[in-house]
């Protein structure tokens, strides 16, 4: 049963029984609904002193966050800090080496010759990890578990309790990618795959894109005997599901979504356009929706009996129609949040016309991580975005707005003279495969680290030649921050935590960079990084509204993370996961009649447990970010200091992993299971990880 609480199996075997008719029962706290919604990059704090931030322009957002729930603030991504990485986890509630994807939105691979191969992270649930490339050598799921088949799907509990599942635009709960998603879910043969060939046959830009938007980025997940998938619907399938799954059915696609929930025509924007993408194809817009589309989706899936949505809206701070980044206060950027903010007052305005609203929905609402901006000064410099418009330099000499890219081959063979052949999936933090598929202590490997930890550039952002690298996490830091998932061959060799100014990628040229400049260019393509560990990009937040939520406002008092936005869900709609979470049920933010017994019993002690346990088992956790700083000191070190470190973080994170396997048993058997709290237990449990954080390799 994948580590399940053993005193939870009662209530998983009664989620496991199939209903027998499509009769939603979320069944605790008066919770009808459950709206879940992700920003890409939507920032609480202000990224200059003098613009108001993200939230801030958008106060129908903000006030209803703070006035009528709670916002945490002292919230936080997993590692690598990654769209696809932060929505997953916050899907599942636990982090990457149990649902398999912990490096970023896209990975590599190592073949059997020891090269590798890039893939993504994006894919349909039930995916093949190579799913669109040619012969791959690793068809492992996408979505590996610890024992190696498909992690349990996250609209299970929903479905099986009678309740009907949307999504749009979320990671990979909806199809991902045309072609081998059509042939999974429609069949090789079925009509929808001959109209993907005749479309992509078209000469014409327009009808090449139809599949996109009939087919990819929405979905509804029917539970059993749900009307809404009598028609047009496949089945919904899950082999490797715990208990079974058979005879459910689901929706793929606008083209099968939308005659159900809207058969009158087009599902429309909440400013009154039909929802389409940019060459005017009704259906799905692309992954980088606007608020108006995925909450005018979101509404339609709701007014059409879709209790349960998830969506995800894209960032603010691009020009998605002129591909470039703007900066803090800039008009295009202002006047964005400004359209998000119109969006969210008209969003919350219907959902209450159509009786949806806080007293019986819940409504829980994050950004999947925050991202530092990559650019300078604006002007002038009293500009504050709203009165005075801020302005950047996008080209010419004097460009400063924009990321800098930089290529290690070609640094390293210019600092070092080190040509050892690698590849990476290119990021802020970007993740190294030595070719040949190297032991950790193998000399290559070594030399290589030692001359990345020196690596420096020019960054035209600060005018001068700067260190690269922030931090270095070999493969046992990478065990001990959650990123080892059960498929070996995607494991890096080590990950280089940049300095945030920089994109890195590599080239494999080892042509030397004369001056070191020219193997820098900035452009306003893209001006804001994510991926590395810095709290600025770390650092987001979670908003918390509806039945059972306490009215606490801003709050930076719990440390949180993403693992513990799905287990606060379950519980609150009194449900439960047929496995253990890496998260815990954010119970100090709930009413004492929302939470189970135990934990009204014991709240004192259950959140010094809670806390110690978020110490020492958050990848950004007190623990996680001694040990990657001591992780780098070491791969920087002699050999002879650096085997026995690695020897000695091996034996702490045995140490490590049996606690947080202690302390979540008793915060899941109070929260999902029923089960008492040995108080001295608790307390011994805070004191060995208090002791534990002491002892820090």
């Amino acid at each position: 049963m994948r580590g399940v609480v053993p005193t939870v199996l009662a209530a998983a075997a009664l989620a496991l029984a199939q209903p027998a008719a499509a009769k939603c029962a979320l069944g605790a706290n008066g919770i009808k609904h459950i709206v879940d919604i992700q920003f890409d990059n939507v920032h609480f704090r202000r990224d200059i002193p003098n613009v108001p931030s993200d939230l801030e322009q958008m106060p129908n957002l903000l006030d209803f966050l703070e006035q009528q729930g709670t916002l945490l603030t002292n919230h936080w991504t997993p590692l690598i800090s990654h769209t696809s990485v932060d929505i997953l986890t916050s899907l599942t509630g636990v982090y990457g080496d149990k649902m398999g994807i912990p490096i970023g939105n896209s990975l590599r691979y190592f073949n059997p010759n020891g090269t590798s191969t890039g893939a993504g992270s994006f894919a349909y649930w039930t995916d093949p990890l190579d799913s669109i490339v040619n012969n791959p050598t690793d068809t492992t799921p996408e979505m590996i578990d610890r024992v190696g088949v498909t992690h349990p799907a996250p609209w299970v509990p929903f479905t099986r309790a009678g309740c009907d599942v949307g999504a749009f635009s979320v990671a990979n709960i909806e199809l991902e990618n045309i072609g081998l998603d059509i042939t999974t879910v429609f069949g090789a043969n079925s009509p929808e795959a001959a109209e993907v060939a005749a479309d992509e046959a078209s000469p014409d830009p327009k009808v090449q894109n139809q599949p996109i938007a009939d087919f990819e980025g929405i979905a509804v997940h029917c539970a059993f005997g749900s009307p809404l998938c009598a028609a047009n619907s496949q089945p919904d399938k899950l082999p490797s599901e715990p208990g079974g799954y058979n005879n459910f059915k689901a929706l793929f696609g606008n083209k099968h979504v939308q005659p159900q929930i809207s058969p009158s025509g087009p599902v429309l924007d909440l400013d009154g356009n039909p929802v389409a993408d940019s060459t005017g194809n009704q259906g799905f817009p692309g992954f980088d929706p606007s608020a108006s589309q995925t909450l005018g989706y979101l509404a339609a899936m709701l007014e059409a009996g879709v209790p349960v949505v998830y969506g995800y809206i894209a960032d603010a701070h691009d020009d998605h129609v002129n591909d470039h980044a703007f900066g803090p206060g800039e008009a295009g950027y202002v006047a964005q949040l400004a359209a998000f903010n119109d969006a969210f007052g008209k969003f919350f305005k219907r959902l209450a016309k159509d009786g949806i609203t806080k007293e019986n929905t819940l409504f829980v609402i994050t950004s999947d991580e925050n991202d530092h901006f990559a650019g300078g000064a604006p002007s002038p410099a009293n500009c504050d975005g709203i009165h005075t418009p801020c302005s950047y330099n996008h080209s010419g000499p004097n460009i400063n707005i924009g990321e800098i890219d930089a290529d290690l081959s070609r640094l390293l063979a210019t600092e070092s003279n080190d040509t050892t052949p690698f590849a990476v999936h290119s990021d802020s933090a970007p993740t190294f495969y030595v070719t040949g598929n190297l032991v950790q202590m193998d000399g290559v490997t070594r030399k290589l680290e030692h001359d990345v930890a020196a690596l420096t550039a020019f960054d035209p952002i600060v005018g001068n030649n700067i260190p690269v690298t922030a931090a270095l996490a070999d493969q046992q830091e990478q065990s001990f921050l959650h990123m080892v998932t059960a498929d070996p061959n995607r494991t890096p060799t080590f990950i280089l935590f940049g300095n945030p100014d920089f994109f890195l990628f590599s080239s494999g040229s080892t042509k030397a960079c004369s001056p070191l400049s020219a193997c820098s260019s900035e452009s306003d393509a893209f001006a804001w990084n994510h991926g590395d560990f810095q709290p600025e990009i770390t650092n987001t937040w979670l908003g918390l509204v509806g039945p059972g939520v306490d009215h606490k406002g801003a709050t930076g008092a719990i440390f949180s993370d993403h693992t513990d936005i799905r287990p606060t869900i379950i519980s609150l709609v009194g449900l439960v996961d047929d496995y253990t979470h890496d998260g815990r049920v954010l119970f100090e933010v709930l009413h004492d009649d929302a939470i189970p017994v135990p934990l009204r019993q014991h709240r004192g002690t259950l959140s010094d447990l809670a806390a110690a346990y978020k110490a020492i088992n958050a990848p950004l956790g007190t623990l996680g970010k001694l040990t990657l700083q001591h992780a780098t000191a070491a791969i920087e070190g002699p050999d002879a200091a650096y085997i026995a470190f690695v020897a000695q973080l091996a034996g702490f994170t045995q140490q490590r992993d049996a606690l947080a396997r202690e302390i979540i048993q008793m915060l899941e058997g109070a929260a999902f299971g029923g089960d008492s709290i040995d108080e001295n237990a608790a307390k011994k449990a805070v004191e060995a990880a208090n002791d534990l954080i002491s002892e820090v390799p």
